[in-house]
């Protein structure tokens, strides 16, 4: 048998192989096996090996690794990869040319020092518990040491060709950030691979195992940790992403360049602040493919549009449905296309559909406030409902922070005796924020004093910042992905409605989003009936209409948990239901589909695991489920409306205010 070798073969297998120099004239290194007297020259002249000497491993001698697989690593066109790295860093120095200006001008100011000062801080506690006692810091010392000597010894024996070292947890360990097959294989990826896993999960533990600390603070620092470990992953380096790093060598660095340019865009996109793109933005246009189920804006306040949408069916529920979206994002998550319209399939079941479609702020809504909201929205779409059709009393839906509103209007009205929403839907709300989730990393008295400072200078919460900090929450898939397929790979991300959406992003006026974290995240005063609105103290307990209480199983902004225990804050019947999936797909789950599942049960009492035990299961999604428990309430009918009756209709749907783009 004769076969050729590269120079790095001869590196993977220091522990078995001898190097010498190769006579003249070829004057390479050539590398002998002690096992199998096997000779190898990188000159890649030839090798002949006898391969029957017994007890040694095989063909590669590091279990699972071919030694031609390293071919893809080594760099063929030095000159190439030169000259394109000096093209990625041209196209970095622009970027850091669009990041300097606004700042160079006054129009931007950074505030990086508060986030780090509050992570520094919260992860000093931590280190405190640690080193304040040496055997505690004996016990961290010896546990990450451990973890590094037991991955040291099984990669030794790998490479003497030990397949039974292969620690089988190390392999099938979930993580779709390391599919590639060369993160096991390849010897080199295998240890930074497993050096990234004992480490995050070594810090992970640090944070877990620390006492002495309250609830907040440990919280922070389980989620300052996963940040880091996530920012600092392998998978996110050219040169310890063996995907990445094979790419580099094939095209000698042009992702580099395509990448570094995108950045630059990027930068200049978000006016000096890095805009990452998550789809192809070119590819959407609001209401020419998404958001384009007919209808009319039929009234407008200041804070919000109403849009009324044209019946499809001959005959509608006499009841009209209202639909309060949350401000943080726009209502078309709900209207995506017509595929996955909720709004299109309520029109489609014989529901009169009413959307607030609210304003993307600026400084002249600065001190809107959740009255503000609650009047000039959800008391301005009623009273425009009652006079498109006729009809005085509404059922209502909330989506998210749009739910918590709802709910806090509901406290309202019934303090003052309007009854004119007969039944409430609540989409992942929470109005109990205990187990508030990760989203209470950022709410304290410090951050949210932070925050006010930098809103009373422009009246609003930039909507990046808000985007920003859902995006942390699933760092993992929302933010590195695109990072490395973005600026590493170079890679245009594909269109895809639903990240077109989380994309769009809205500002937030100052008074309405400091009454939100201060009375709901930070004070709980709503689920406490402590909450103050148009000067009256407002319960829950007073609300005593039907209640759909919709959770989704997965979700990391409203936690199914902390909706059910907000189910209890309610003084009449709540019909809790809990989706398969998260926050957006749990909800935007069109039946045809036939994905996921929900679970219905008896009342939300006791404990929520205890209700999930004895919950039933039901394939597919739960928009059926609903309806049945609307026209459960009153399925009367009556002839088809127009959009507006008697009203002047002011432009199309989706309208004016949802294209305005913060």
């Amino acid at each position: 048998m004769e076969r050729c070798f590269p120079t790095a073969s001869i590196l993977t297998k220091t522990s078995v192989i001898v190097a010498r120099r190769c006579a003249s004239p070829c004057n390479h290194f050539r590398a002998e096996c002690k096992n199998t007297k096997q000779t190898r020259c990188c000159g890649g002249n030839r090798v002949t090996a006898d391969r029957n000497a017994e007890g040694h491993a095989g063909k590669d001698g590091f279990a699972g690794f071919d030694p031609k697989s390293v071919e893809p690593y080594i760099v063929k066109d030095p000159e190439g990869l030169a000259v394109n790295l000096a093209r990625a860093m041209e196209q970095l120095g622009k970027a850091a040319s669009a990041w300097l200006a606004p700042r160079e001008t006054g129009e931007k100011s950074d505030v990086f020092a508060e986030p780090v000062t509050d992570m520094v801080k919260t992860l000093s506690r931590v280190s405190e518990y640690w080193l304040s006692d040496p055997r505690r810091t004996l016990e961290a010392q010896t546990h990450l040491m451990g973890s590094f000597f037991e991955m040291w010894s099984r990669t030794l024996h790998r490479m003497s060709g030990d397949a039974a070292a292969i620690d089988p947890a190390s392999l099938q360990r979930a993580d779709k950030r390391f599919t590639d097959e060369d993160w096991v294989k390849n010897p080199f990826f295998d240890f930074v691979r497993q050096a990234y896993f004992i480490t995050s999960d070594w810090a992970d533990k640090m944070v877990r195992d620390a006492e002495g600390l309250d609830d907040h603070t440990k919280h922070k620092a389980a989620f300052y940790v996963r940040q880091i470990s996530s920012a600092l992953s392998p998978t996110n380096f050219v040169t310890t992403n063996p995907q990445l790093y094979r790419e580099t060598v094939a095209t000698s660095g042009a992702n580099l360049v395509k990448g570094m340019q995108m950045f630059a865009e990027d930068v200049v996109a978000g006016r000096g602040d890095l805009k990452m793109r998550q789809t192809d933005t070119s590819k959407f246009a609001i209401g020419e493919n998404i958001a384009i189920t007919p209808g009319k804006v039929v009234a407008q306040s200041d804070v919000c549009q109403v849009i009324q949408y044209e019946a499809s069916t001959e005959t509608v529920l006499k009841h009209p449905l209202l639909i309060c979206p949350p401000w943080i994002n726009k209502f078309y998550v709900l209207d995506l296309n017509p595929q996955k319209s909720f709004i299109k399939w309520a029109v489609d079941q014989g529901h009169t559909v009413f959307v607030i479609s609210w304003v993307n702020p600026d400084e002249r809504h600065a001190a809107k406030d959740w009255e503000a909201y609650a009047r000039e929205g959800i008391g301005f779409a009623l009273d425009t409902v009652e006079q498109a059709t006729g009809e005085r009393e509404v059922n209502a839906i909330g989506y998210c922070v749009g739910g918590t509103l709802l709910a806090a209007t509901l406290a309202l009205h019934a303090a003052e005796g309007d009854e004119r929403i007969r039944s409430a839907t609540l989409f992942t709300t929470q109005v109990d924020f205990t187990h508030a989730g990760d989203l209470k990393v950022f709410v304290d008295e410090d951050q949210i004093s932070q925050m006010e400072v930098g809103m009373r200078a422009t009246g609003y919460l930039d909507g990046s910042k808000m985007a920003t900090a859902f995006n942390m929450l699933r760092a993992s898939e929302l933010i590195w992905p695109y990072f490395v397929n973005n600026y590493l790979k170079g890679q245009e991300p594909l269109p895809f409605d639903l990240l077109y959406w989380n994309s769009d992003s809205t500002r937030m006026p100052a008074a309405n989003h400091s009454f939100y974290l201060r009375n709901c995240y930070l004070e709980n005063r709503l689920s406490k009936g402590e909450m103050i609105l148009a000067g009256k103290q407002v319960s829950l307990g007073d609300v005593k209409i039907p209640i759909y209480n919709l959770a989704t199983k997965e979700d990391h902004i409203a936690p199914p948990r902390s909706v059910f225990v907000g189910s209890s804050s309610f003084g009449g019947k709540v019909t809790y239901v809990l989706s398969g999936s998260g926050h957006i797909a749990g909800v935007v789950n069109p039946p045809d589909k036939g994905k996921y599942q929900f679970w219905t049960g008896g009342p939300p009492k006791g404990e929520f695991d205890d209700w999930v035990k004895t919950a039933k299961e039901t394939p597919g999604s739960w928009w059926p489920h609903w309806h049945q428990w609307i026209e459960k309430l009153d399925k009367k009918r009556v002839p088809a409306r127009k959009p507006g009756g008697t009203l002047n209709t002011l432009e199309e749907a989706p309208g004016s205010y949802v294209r305005a783009r913060a």
